[in-house]
């Protein structure tokens, strides 16, 4: 895949496969060639998400060691948890979204009333659109490294790819694009599973320490057990810590579902948090969109899964960040584009807004109407939009465009380079 470890996510994002994959990461340059990605190669597979303490419990059922740890979902339980488990204990935020830590989602509590306090303050907060409704109160660890490991699907080759590295602890799509060769990568086939062998090599290539090698191996053999045994689409520990007593402990967890399979895995369906989703998430769901929240400041929209992807890799192209996919389908009448253009002005990671559109059952004229009726909505527009349009009616958009509220260009190159220099001036 590789498959966001950090996707944007719950419901909204599953619902399209096409994008929950857009990482980068490369798995083999040798055989999908230096410049290229995961990034256009998307994945036709859609995923649910667990929960961190949801995850730890199938690694600590499967025998992998987490540190003691209670989820809560109010002050009062983080209290009571802190005084089973003791101090130095983490407060850690359970949404389903990457960089909690460094949104303020993860505390560590000394005391009694730094734990009230991190419990106020974290409960109830936003995480890029995402409320905590609980935490998981932990144990601190006393660490002396951080490793990353991994297993997922590397589409490039069709099979599962195991990963370690000694640079646990930071953003793993980080290291792949700064230090590729710190990322140890043994594929699996499918049929004969992960061999002893491949555990231990990725492990040693890693440069894992020799003195734990044996136990990190183990826990990846683990997970492959894991990823296997559940359908997963991937499964991580970032990080698996090293104790100063040499123990290795997973410090976190992510496990994703095959939602495809969900059906042979009754209990893991069991645990999907209905709840876990954003406002913009219940928007698409009303709207009836497939809307996937990336983690850049372009807006897309356009008309076809194939056309939205391309719009993505042109964005990139050009320097800048993509913030969104989102599909309004052929044969869109007015009213879904307004209801689109609503959605994305609605993220706030968006600062600008491209719109692809290419007619063939959608008219060029019914979606110039639309982006006129949701401008109308506004004494100013909240964000700069640049539309292309071509194909059916082309034409008669293009004259019934507002040119005064938005921008027009001929070709998709020009639209997305003035959305991406518009996202950017944001900024200046």
């Amino acid at each position: 895949m590789l498959s966001p470890i950090y996707p944007n996510e719950a419901r909204g994002n599953r619902r399209i496969g096409a994008v929950t994959s857009v990482r980068r990461i490369p798995i083999d340059s040798a055989s999908i060639g230096d410049e290229r990605d995961l990034y256009t190669l998307p994945s036709v597979t859609e995923t649910m998400r667990l929960h961190e303490y949801q995850a730890k419990e199938l690694f600590a059922d499967a025998g992998i060691p987490v540190p003691d740890s209670q989820r809560a979902t109010s002050s009062d339980e983080v209290l009571t948890a802190v005084e089973d488990i003791g101090y130095p204990a983490a407060i850690k935020a359970q949404v389903h979204v990457g960089g909690r830590g460094k949104a303020g989602g993860i505390k560590i509590a000394s005391n009694k009333q730094e734990a009230k306090a991190y419990a106020e303050e974290i409960l109830g907060m936003e995480i890029k659109s995402y409320t905590v409704n609980s935490v998981l109160v932990e144990a601190g660890v006393d660490f002396e490294n951080e490793l990353y490991i991994g297993i997922t699907m590397d589409r490039s080759s069709g099979k599962p790819v195991a990963m370690v590295s000694t640079e646990g602890g930071v953003d793993i799509e980080s290291v792949a694009a700064e230090t590729p060769d710190a990322i140890a990568r043994e594929h699996i086939d499918p049929v004969f599973g992960l061999h002893p062998y491949q555990a231990r090599r990725a492990v040693y290539d890693a440069g894992v320490p020799s003195d734990v090698a044996s136990d990190v191996a183990h826990i990846l053999s683990t997970l492959y057990t894991q990823y296997e045994s559940a359908d997963a689409s991937e499964i991580e520990i970032n990080p698996v810590m090293i104790t100063t007593d040499r123990d290795v402990v997973a410090a976190d967890a992510v496990m994703n579902i095959d939602e495809d399979a969900l059906f042979r895995q009754p209990e893991l369906a069991s645990m999907e948090d209905t709840a876990a989703g954003d406002d913009l998430e219940i928007k698409a769901d009303e709207y009836g969109f497939d809307y996937v929240r990336l983690d850049g400041d372009v807006g897309i929209i356009g008309n076809g899964a194939g056309l939205v992807m391309t719009t993505l890799d042109l964005v990139d192209y050009y320097g800048g960040s993509p913030a969104n996919f989102l599909d309004i389908g052929g044969g869109a009448k007015a009213e879904r584009v307004a209801n689109a253009l609503d959605m994305v002005f609605t993220d706030d990671n968006v600062d600008a807004i491209v719109f692809n559109i290419f007619g063939g059952i959608t008219r060029g004229d019914e979606v110039a109407t639309g982006i006129n009726e949701a401008l109308e909505k506004f004494d100013t527009i909240p964000k700069d939009v640049v539309v292309r349009l071509a194909g059916t009616n082309a034409e008669e958009g293009m004259e019934i465009l507002n040119t005064d509220r938005v921008e027009v260009e001929a070709t998709l190159e020009d639209a997305v380079e003035q959305a991406v220099i518009n996202a950017q001036e944001v900024h200046q």
